[in-house]
């Protein structure tokens, strides 16, 4: 920063000896140390506090940034539920109109046409299609999983220990 060398600084040194004197030369050497050292103190604690606003900054564009890739990520996130949630909400309704479908026929088997005919319905019975499940009787009530497995194993092993007729 500057250039000052060794001879420059003994005649600064010798000029000051003549000017102030020996007695009170120590004195202003120790002053010019203490000043010196405050002066090297508060430059570094300068840099020190612009270190730390260039960290900070750093640092809140980082969180900025992490903030945004967050929002970004919990959007997409979002997003896929709902797309999610639509396709569930399809499927749901596609079973629910199946499963009506299936009542409808199972009851319009179960039922003969005089049945629909007492109670004013303009239905006809469908085509009598063999049933699927063997073990059910027409007009046997409808009973779901294990139940119905159970209620058939009964009903088998009644119908086979019962006399022939």
């Amino acid at each position: 920063m500057f250039d000052i060398g060794i001879s420059q600084i003994a005649v600064v040194g010798v000029v000051a000896l003549i000017v102030l004197g020996p007695e009170r030369l120590p004195k202003v050497a120790r002053t010019a140390g203490h000043l010196l050292g405050r002066l090297q103190r508060y430059a570094n604690d300068v840099k020190a506090d612009i270190n730390r606003e260039i960290q900070l900054d750093e640092l809140k564009r980082m969180r900025s940034e992490v903030t945004a890739s967050a929002r970004e990520i919990e959007d997409a996130v979002r997003n896929e539920y709902q797309s999610a949630q639509k396709s569930m909400e399809g499927v749901s309704e596609s079973i629910d109109a199946a499963n009506k479908e299936i009542q409808q026929q199972i009851l319009a088997e179960d039922f003969p046409p005089d049945v629909f005919s007492t109670y004013g319905s303009q239905a006809e019975k469908p085509a009598e299609k063999p049933l699927e499940n063997p073990t059910r009787q027409a007009g046997a009530p409808l009973i779901s999983g294990s139940v119905f497995a159970t209620a058939n194993k009964k009903q088998v092993t009644t119908d086979s220990s019962s006399p022939a007729a």
